[in-house]
């Protein structure tokens, strides 16, 4: 069911709130003249399971998975795969259709260096190669997959750029410098309204879109700021007016725009853009039909350390933990928050780059900093779970 369906049936509310493990039940009543979904009001809890069950015991490589799922290392920092020496401090991530088979990319957090690689699978997820398809830049953390099956690697740091890279190989990756220079961290295209989000990793960060001038074509466009109060509700979009920001930094251009507690992950579905921001552990839904801002998610636990985030066609949301229980986290539209898999024996490491396979059946991500947790992400490890996923 496409998440603007679950919006206008209440099934998930923008501004529902989670509490612990699940949400809480709300009353959508729509004004009116009011259009779209409002803020509801805190009601009883839920009680649903989870769909799969909760993990096990860890397995051989530290993977505790629901029954019916198994894992594999497919990666590790330093080590050769498909003839390519794995990057360190894996990050951000996403997967393409390559004929047959399919491509995973990942990005690597690591000052200068950064860049990002992509590993070519066939169709029994044998792997056929493996190859660098950005190199020389700095800190690349998260970003996004577009619809014309390229991948945007963002640079975290102060004026970072926005790359956008052929996961394929064949051709150079290129700055998209009108996408604005700020403290990137992650993209989100959204085809209906023809716009990229983007999410800013400051303590006191913007969310932003990204209007180009022609859908496909990145090199120019308009750059806007979301606007709006202290809390929840109707939103506006003004244009940042450098977004090259050479003096001005762009979250600080437009006196209206509303800050966020450490942009992280940024995933859009069927009419909303969840986004999470670390500072406050919040999962954010933007319902960009009706431009009005809600909370999906804002508790302690289970989902602590909210990163990166990417959902599938049904609705569920998977949500990666930085530290915390090194868990991915499943948010489901029967309202239910509960831990899908753990990786034990890493308690200094975050879960970076979680992408779903083009089939829905195998499920990537990392370990950025491994079992060791060295800052400098050289014991890094990247995983494939496969089961059987709500498709």
């Amino acid at each position: 069911m496409l998440r603007r369906t679950l919006l206008r049936t209440g099934g998930l509310t923008a501004g529902a709130v989670f509490t612990g493990s699940l949400w809480q039940e709300a009353a959508c009543v729509t004004p009116p003249g009011e259009a779209g979904p409002r803020v509801p009001s805190a009601g009883p809890r839920a009680s649903f399971g989870s769909p799969y069950g909760p993990p096990g015991a860890p397995d051989a490589n530290g993977l505790a998975l629901p029954p019916g799922f198994t894992g594999r290392i497919v990666a590790r920092t330093g080590r050769r795969v498909g003839g390519l020496r794995w990057h360190p401090a894996p990050d951000g991530g996403a997967c393409f259709a390559d004929g047959d088979g399919w491509i995973y990319v990942s990005n690597s957090e690591v000052p200068l260096l950064g860049g990002a690689s992509a590993i070519r699978f066939g169709p029994g997820g044998e792997i056929r190669g493996a190859y660098r398809i950005l190199s020389g830049t700095n800190l690349n953390c998260a970003g996004g997959r577009t619809p014309w099956d390229t991948w945007l690697s963002c640079e975290e740091i102060l004026r970072g750029r926005v790359f956008e890279c052929d996961p394929y190989g064949e051709r150079a990756a290129m700055p998209r410098l009108a996408m604005g220079r700020f403290k990137h961290e992650a993209a989100a295209c959204d085809p209906d309204r023809r716009v990229v989000y983007l999410t800013e990793d400051e303590t006191d960060g913007c969310f932003y879109r990204f209007r180009p001038e022609v859908w496909g074509d990145l090199t120019a466009g308009r750059l806007e700021v979301l606007c709006a109060g202290s809390g929840t509700g109707p939103v506006t979009w003004e244009r940042v007016p450098n977004p090259a920001a050479p003096l001005v930094p762009t979250r600080h251009q437009v006196r209206a725009a509303k800050h966020f507690s450490g942009g992280e992950g940024c995933h859009y579905d069927g009419g909303v853009c969840f986004f999470t921001t670390k500072g406050d552990n919040r999962v954010w839904a933007y319902d960009a039909e009706n431009e009005r801002l809600g909370i999906a998610y804002d508790a302690d636990a289970p989902l602590t350390g909210v990163d990166n985030i990417t959902g599938t066609p049904t609705g569920d949301l998977y949500v990666a933990e930085d530290g915390g229980n090194m868990e991915i986290n499943l948010i489901t539209p029967d309202r239910v928050v509960t831990p899908f898999l753990r990786i034990d024996g890493h308690p200094e490491s975050e879960i970076t780059g979680p992408a779903f396979s083009p089939d829905g059946t195998r499920l990537y991500f990392s370990s950025q900093r491994g079992a060791r947790g060295d800052a400098a992400g050289t014991d890094g490890v990247t995983y494939e779970v496969t089961g059987p996923f709500r498709r």
